[in-house]
């Protein structure tokens, strides 16, 4: 069992899955960043000053300043800042993906469309021309 797992674990297809796991979860992280610490402070300054993170609707009837002050105590939150951050991420790791998907399949048209080699002519056929153009030049 252990020669099959090692054999299976060895497979280019399982590597190559492994590695394209690790390299989309760092992937995900520089997106996450992006989005956080790039791009929804700019949008926050021009909605005055908003912090999204901090976006939170408050269902316990008790005011806090913060997110973190409300989830200290306890106290049953929605967090639609965290969501509007979370469905940037998404949309951008999807483009990111769609534009490598489409390269990906613009270089498989490109290989279709080369033409095939014409297949080579037998050793038969080689010897009958030999014989056709010998005769020809007598």
């Amino acid at each position: 069992m252990l020669n099959e797992f090692k054999a299976f674990a060895m497979r280019g297809n399982v590597v190559d899955m492994a590695v394209g796991i690790i390299i989309g979860a760092a992937f995900g992280k520089i997106v996450s960043s992006f989005v956080s610490d790039i791009i929804m402070p700019p949008i926050g300054m021009l909605m005055g000053n908003v912090d999204f993170s901090q976006l939170f609707l408050n269902l316990s009837g008790t005011e806090y300043a913060t997110l973190a002050a409300a989830q200290e105590a306890g106290a049953a939150t929605i967090n639609y800042g965290t969501f509007i951050n979370t469905v940037l991420d998404f949309v951008i790791v999807a483009f990111a993906i769609f534009m490598v998907i489409r390269g990906m399949n613009k270089l498989k048209k490109q290989e279709e469309e080369k033409p095939a080699e014409p297949p080579k002519p037998s050793e038969e056929v080689l010897l009958l021309q030999e014989i056709r153009d010998a005769l020809k030049n007598k």
